[in-house]
């Protein structure tokens, strides 16, 4: 399954710490809970959502339910939790493992249908909302070069693009 988890980052001035914090120690915390497979964090090149994005593969459900997740990795942002808006989880079904996106890579998703997409000449992964906010219910992301981002002619409304902060972590 796939869980993302979104928001915005409020003050600049603590800003960086915040990115330090969840990348160097979040992640890695996140990726030696049993369950989690892959993660991966993003930033948004676009507007219209959510500045940060962190996807990661994992088992299912019951792995943000239990001990490990809540002692290693869930809900530890008490320091910087009053800057953070917009913030949004889901679980999604559909596919395997998240797909790894490279520096020289963009994610795009779209909640719109995969039919945007296609029309950027790209290969869509369907994904289905099943726990936590179910919304929005349905997404497709798919993968495509950063020299691939000259030649879109325009991005469709409710495509959302975004670089990789760092290469994804995987489980051992």
């Amino acid at each position: 399954m796939i869980y993302t988890v979104e928001c915005s980052y409020a003050d600049a001035e603590s800003e960086a710490e915040w990115n330090d914090f969840y990348s160097l120690e979040k992640l890695p915390a996140l990726i030696s809970v049993t369950g989690f497979h892959t993660s991966q964090r993003f930033k948004a090149i676009s507007d219209g959502c959510p500045v940060y994005l962190a996807i990661h593969t994992i088992d299912g459900r019951d792995v943000l339910t239990g001990d490990e997740y809540r002692q290693k990795g869930g809900g530890n942002f008490a320091k910087w939790q009053e800057h953070i808006t917009d913030w949004h989880r889901n679980l999604y079904d559909g596919m395997g493992l998240a797909p790894a996106v490279n520096d020289d890579e963009i994610l795009a998703l779209c909640a719109n249908g995969p039919e945007p997409l296609i029309q950027m000449g790209l290969a869509p992964l369907a994904m289905h909302a099943v726990a936590l906010e179910m919304f929005p219910v349905r997404r497709w992301l798919a993968v495509l070069s950063r020299t691939d981002v000259p030649r879109v002619e325009s991005i469709a409304e409710g495509v959302h693009l975004y670089l990789p902060m760092a290469a994804q972590l995987t489980s051992a």
